[in-house]
Protein backbone atom coordinates (compact mmCIF):
# COMPACT_ATOMS: atom_id res chain seq x y z
CA UNK A 1 0.00 0.00 0.00
CA UNK A 2 1.50 3.64 -1.17
CA UNK A 3 0.50 6.80 -0.17
CA UNK A 4 -1.27 8.12 2.64
CA UNK A 5 -2.14 4.67 3.64
CA UNK A 6 1.72 3.34 3.67
CA UNK A 7 1.97 3.97 7.62
CA UNK A 8 -1.65 2.50 8.10
CA UNK A 9 -0.47 0.14 10.45
CA UNK A 10 1.83 1.78 12.72
CA UNK A 11 3.11 0.85 16.45
CA UNK A 12 0.77 1.66 19.24
CA UNK A 13 -0.54 5.22 20.26
CA UNK A 14 -1.94 6.39 23.08
CA UNK A 15 -5.10 5.72 24.25
CA UNK A 16 -8.00 7.36 26.67
CA UNK A 17 -10.24 5.39 29.10
CA UNK A 18 -13.50 4.50 27.46
CA UNK A 19 -16.48 6.21 28.16
CA UNK A 20 -20.33 7.29 26.57
CA UNK A 21 -21.46 10.79 26.01
CA UNK A 22 -24.94 11.36 24.94
CA UNK A 23 -25.20 14.03 22.31
CA UNK A 24 -28.80 13.32 21.36
CA UNK A 25 -32.08 11.69 22.41
CA UNK A 26 -30.62 8.19 20.85
CA UNK A 27 -27.38 9.17 19.64
CA UNK A 28 -23.96 8.33 21.73
CA UNK A 29 -20.27 8.97 21.39
CA UNK A 30 -18.38 5.81 22.60
CA UNK A 31 -15.19 6.98 23.66
CA UNK A 32 -12.14 4.83 23.15
CA UNK A 33 -14.78 2.08 22.07
CA UNK A 34 -12.84 0.82 19.20
CA UNK A 35 -9.49 0.43 20.72
CA UNK A 36 -10.09 -2.84 21.80
CA UNK A 37 -10.37 -4.49 18.09
CA UNK A 38 -8.12 -2.26 16.80
CA UNK A 39 -5.30 -5.42 16.51
CA UNK A 40 -7.83 -7.72 14.61
CA UNK A 41 -9.07 -5.02 12.76
CA UNK A 42 -6.58 -3.35 10.76
CA UNK A 43 -5.18 -6.51 8.72
CA UNK A 44 -8.97 -6.93 7.76
CA UNK A 45 -8.99 -3.51 6.83
CA UNK A 46 -5.94 -4.00 4.53
CA UNK A 47 -7.08 -7.24 3.06
CA UNK A 48 -10.53 -4.93 2.11
CA UNK A 49 -8.60 -2.13 0.65
CA UNK A 50 -6.27 -4.30 -1.37
CA UNK A 51 -9.43 -5.89 -3.48
CA UNK A 52 -11.64 -2.79 -3.60
CA UNK A 53 -8.54 0.36 -3.07
CA UNK A 54 -9.48 3.66 -1.95
CA UNK A 55 -10.85 6.35 -4.89
CA UNK A 56 -12.42 10.07 -5.23
CA UNK A 57 -16.40 9.60 -6.54
CA UNK A 58 -18.31 12.38 -8.24
CA UNK A 59 -21.63 13.77 -6.96
CA UNK A 60 -24.67 14.05 -8.84
CA UNK A 61 -23.56 17.92 -9.19
CA UNK A 62 -20.38 16.55 -10.78
CA UNK A 63 -18.44 17.94 -7.70
CA UNK A 64 -15.61 15.42 -7.32
CA UNK A 65 -15.43 14.61 -3.17
CA UNK A 66 -12.37 15.74 -0.92
CA UNK A 67 -12.93 12.15 0.66
CA UNK A 68 -11.64 8.88 -0.88
CA UNK A 69 -13.94 5.89 -0.83
CA UNK A 70 -14.33 1.98 -0.99
CA UNK A 71 -16.91 -0.30 0.96
CA UNK A 72 -16.92 -3.89 2.25
CA UNK A 73 -20.02 -5.82 2.35
CA UNK A 74 -23.28 -7.16 0.83
CA UNK A 75 -24.03 -3.45 -0.28
CA UNK A 76 -21.42 -0.72 -1.57
CA UNK A 77 -22.97 3.21 -1.25
CA UNK A 78 -21.44 5.10 -4.58
CA UNK A 79 -22.31 8.24 -6.10
CA UNK A 80 -21.66 9.35 -9.72
CA UNK A 81 -23.40 12.02 -12.41
CA UNK A 82 -26.72 9.50 -12.17
CA UNK A 83 -26.98 9.66 -8.21
CA UNK A 84 -26.17 8.50 -4.84
CA UNK A 85 -27.18 4.60 -4.46
CA UNK A 86 -26.46 1.12 -3.26
CA UNK A 87 -24.98 -1.27 -5.08
CA UNK A 88 -23.86 -5.04 -4.44
CA UNK A 89 -21.00 -4.10 -7.15
CA UNK A 90 -17.92 -1.88 -7.29
CA UNK A 91 -18.53 0.00 -9.82
CA UNK A 92 -14.29 0.34 -10.65
CA UNK A 93 -14.30 -3.35 -11.00
CA UNK A 94 -17.69 -4.69 -12.02
CA UNK A 95 -17.09 -7.46 -9.20
CA UNK A 96 -18.87 -8.00 -5.71
CA UNK A 97 -17.62 -5.24 -2.82
CA UNK A 98 -15.28 -7.64 -0.51
CA UNK A 99 -17.51 -9.17 2.37
CA UNK A 100 -17.77 -7.37 5.30
CA UNK A 101 -15.11 -9.38 7.60
CA UNK A 102 -15.98 -10.80 11.32
CA UNK A 103 -13.95 -8.21 13.22
CA UNK A 104 -15.53 -4.95 11.53
CA UNK A 105 -19.30 -6.80 11.94
CA UNK A 106 -18.77 -7.53 15.97
CA UNK A 107 -17.27 -4.08 16.68
CA UNK A 108 -20.23 -2.50 15.21
CA UNK A 109 -23.03 -4.58 16.54
CA UNK A 110 -21.20 -4.32 20.16
CA UNK A 111 -21.52 -0.49 20.14
CA UNK A 112 -25.02 -0.48 18.67
CA UNK A 113 -25.89 -2.89 21.18
CA UNK A 114 -24.13 -0.26 23.78
CA UNK A 115 -25.99 2.47 22.83
CA UNK A 116 -28.98 0.65 23.17
CA UNK A 117 -29.82 -0.92 19.92
CA UNK A 118 -29.70 -4.50 19.67
CA UNK A 119 -30.44 -6.71 16.55
CA UNK A 120 -28.43 -4.48 14.32
CA UNK A 121 -27.30 -6.80 11.37
CA UNK A 122 -25.28 -4.25 8.98
CA UNK A 123 -24.60 -4.98 5.02
CA UNK A 124 -22.86 -2.10 4.17
CA UNK A 125 -19.90 -0.51 5.55
CA UNK A 126 -18.52 2.71 4.06
CA UNK A 127 -14.66 3.45 4.21
CA UNK A 128 -13.70 7.06 3.95
CA UNK A 129 -10.18 8.47 3.93
CA UNK A 130 -9.80 11.63 4.86
CA UNK A 131 -6.38 13.62 4.23
CA UNK A 132 -5.69 16.95 5.96
CA UNK A 133 -7.98 18.92 4.30
CA UNK A 134 -10.94 16.63 3.53
CA UNK A 135 -14.12 17.50 4.66
CA UNK A 136 -17.65 16.39 4.20
CA UNK A 137 -20.79 18.47 3.84
CA UNK A 138 -23.64 18.57 6.16
CA UNK A 139 -26.04 15.80 4.71
CA UNK A 140 -28.43 12.79 6.03
CA UNK A 141 -27.73 8.87 5.67
CA UNK A 142 -31.25 8.18 3.57
CA UNK A 143 -30.29 5.93 0.47
CA UNK A 144 -31.26 2.68 2.98
CA UNK A 145 -34.19 0.54 2.30
CA UNK A 146 -35.62 1.66 5.91
CA UNK A 147 -34.49 3.74 8.84
CA UNK A 148 -35.34 1.42 11.65
CA UNK A 149 -31.60 0.09 12.18
CA UNK A 150 -28.81 3.00 13.31
CA UNK A 151 -25.99 4.20 12.08
CA UNK A 152 -22.60 3.29 13.61
CA UNK A 153 -19.53 5.41 12.97
CA UNK A 154 -16.07 4.77 13.98
CA UNK A 155 -13.23 6.89 13.78
CA UNK A 156 -9.64 5.80 13.21
CA UNK A 157 -6.12 7.90 12.89
CA UNK A 158 -6.16 12.24 12.72
CA UNK A 159 -8.98 13.71 14.87
CA UNK A 160 -11.82 15.13 13.50
CA UNK A 161 -14.83 17.78 14.34
CA UNK A 162 -17.94 16.01 13.85
CA UNK A 163 -20.84 17.89 12.95
CA UNK A 164 -24.24 16.75 14.25
CA UNK A 165 -26.78 18.74 13.75
CA UNK A 166 -30.55 18.38 13.94
CA UNK A 167 -33.24 17.63 11.15
CA UNK A 168 -33.11 20.49 8.90
CA UNK A 169 -29.95 21.55 6.98
CA UNK A 170 -30.11 24.92 8.47
CA UNK A 171 -30.86 23.83 11.95
CA UNK A 172 -26.81 24.64 14.02
CA UNK A 173 -24.95 21.55 14.84
CA UNK A 174 -23.16 20.57 17.67
CA UNK A 175 -19.16 20.28 16.96
CA UNK A 176 -17.97 17.29 18.52
CA UNK A 177 -13.96 16.60 18.02
CA UNK A 178 -13.41 12.58 17.47
CA UNK A 179 -10.59 10.91 18.23
CA UNK A 180 -8.60 7.48 17.18
CA UNK A 181 -10.61 5.05 18.71
CA UNK A 182 -14.27 6.63 19.63
CA UNK A 183 -17.37 5.67 17.52
CA UNK A 184 -20.46 7.57 17.22
CA UNK A 185 -23.91 5.81 17.24
CA UNK A 186 -27.39 7.62 16.30
CA UNK A 187 -30.67 6.35 15.31
CA UNK A 188 -34.60 5.64 16.12
CA UNK A 189 -35.41 9.43 16.21
CA UNK A 190 -32.02 11.14 15.63
CA UNK A 191 -32.04 8.35 12.72
CA UNK A 192 -32.26 11.29 9.90
CA UNK A 193 -30.12 14.20 11.75
CA UNK A 194 -27.52 15.67 9.43
CA UNK A 195 -24.01 15.47 10.38
CA UNK A 196 -21.19 16.16 8.52
CA UNK A 197 -17.14 16.56 8.85
CA UNK A 198 -15.04 19.68 8.73
CA UNK A 199 -11.86 19.85 7.33
CA UNK A 200 -9.31 17.76 8.59
CA UNK A 201 -6.06 19.76 10.33
CA UNK A 202 -2.06 18.69 9.43
CA UNK A 203 -0.80 15.75 11.09
CA UNK A 204 0.26 12.56 11.37
CA UNK A 205 -1.08 9.53 13.76
CA UNK A 206 1.50 7.29 15.22
CA UNK A 207 -1.17 4.53 14.48
CA UNK A 208 -2.69 5.30 10.69
CA UNK A 209 0.11 8.34 9.28
CA UNK A 210 -1.24 11.21 7.50
CA UNK A 211 -5.25 10.27 7.83
CA UNK A 212 -8.56 9.46 9.35
CA UNK A 213 -10.17 6.93 8.08
CA UNK A 214 -13.59 6.09 8.84
CA UNK A 215 -16.07 3.20 8.99
CA UNK A 216 -19.63 3.84 8.68
CA UNK A 217 -21.75 0.92 9.18
CA UNK A 218 -25.83 0.89 8.12
CA UNK A 219 -28.18 -1.96 7.48
CA UNK A 220 -29.05 -0.54 3.78
CA UNK A 221 -31.28 -3.56 2.14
Amino acid sequence: MSGPTADLFADDALQQPPRREQIGEQSYVLRGFALPWIDRLLPELRRVLAQSPFRQMVTPGGFTMSAALSSCGALGWTTDTHGYRYSPLDPSSQQPWPALPDALRELAVSAAADAGFSDFAPDACLINRYVPGAKMSLHQDKNERCYNAPVVSVSLGLAAIFLFGGHERGDKPQKISLFHGDVVVWGGVDRLRFHGVMPIKEGVHPIMGPQRINLTFRTAG
